[in-house]
């Protein structure tokens, strides 16, 4: 976060309650040596956790596992010139637990692609950032320029 930039920063309790409210993020991760970026649909776990769920097969579930990876959510109202993005960076794990994936299955996030194999990924979130800007106005009181 850059400390002038007109936004405000948000603290750990604020980012996790923004990130609740929404059904899409991004994984940022590395492919073939170069930054790769997927909207993916999650869900928060109560410790602050990202979990999504993928095909067992997919691209994704082999390329993240075992690395830090980047996890980004927004909301922006371009109307009203207003938002915030909360990105959290943290190691990213299959669920291999039979006990833990079988609760997901229960309580974790649906598949807007349903695969006939799928598995969980799970990013602890080591590193929590966000910032906001609320109805175009800065953190100055002012409008920012066009």
């Amino acid at each position: 976060m850059y400390a002038n930039d007109g936004f405000r920063e948000l603290d750990r309790r604020e980012c996790l309650a923004l990130l609740a409210t929404v059904p899409v993020g991004r994984i940022v991760y590395t492919r073939q040596a170069l930054p790769a970026v997927l909207p993916v649909n999650f869900c928060l776990e109560p410790d602050g956790a990202v979990v999504v769920r993928t095909s067992a097969s997919s691209e994704l579930a082999s390329a993240i596992d075992g690395a830090v990876v980047a996890f980004e959510a927004d909301e922006v109202d371009a109307r009203a010139h207003s938002g915030w993005s909360v990105v959290a960076l943290g190691p990213a794990t299959l669920v291999t637990d039979p006990v833990e994936h079988a609760r997901l299955l229960r309580t974790g996030p649906r598949s807007w692609a349903p695969a006939p194999q799928e598995v969980f990924v799970r990013i602890a979130q080591e590193m929590v950032t966000g910032r906001q800007l609320m109805g175009g106005r800065t953190v100055y009181g002012g409008l920012p320029s066009s």
